[in-house]
């Protein structure tokens, strides 16, 4: 599986959480459609074949890409000093 640049995974994730409260709130047809184009993307982004297991997947996602992040910090302070 490819993985999700990292930015990519956060703009996908706010436009889920975005489409599910709105759907919640006022749900319509048009929220309908947004939340389920949502959901799909998230769950082909992550492999996932369920929203709970691609939600799951994508915060072990950007677990990942934080402790990357800290690690090459880490690093670059060592080699610095």
């Amino acid at each position: 599986m490819i993985l999700p640049a990292e930015k990519e995974l956060r703009a996908v994730l706010a436009r889920f959480a975005e489409a599910r409260i709105e759907h919640d709130v006022r749900p319509t047809g048009r929220t309908s459609r947004a939340l389920e184009d949502a959901t799909y993307t998230l769950c082909v982004m992550t492999g996932a074949r369920t929203v709970e297991r691609a939600l799951a997947a994508a915060d072990a996602l950007l677990q990942e890409y934080t402790a990357d992040r800290e690690g090459t910090t880490q690093d670059e302070t060592t080699l610095a000093a």
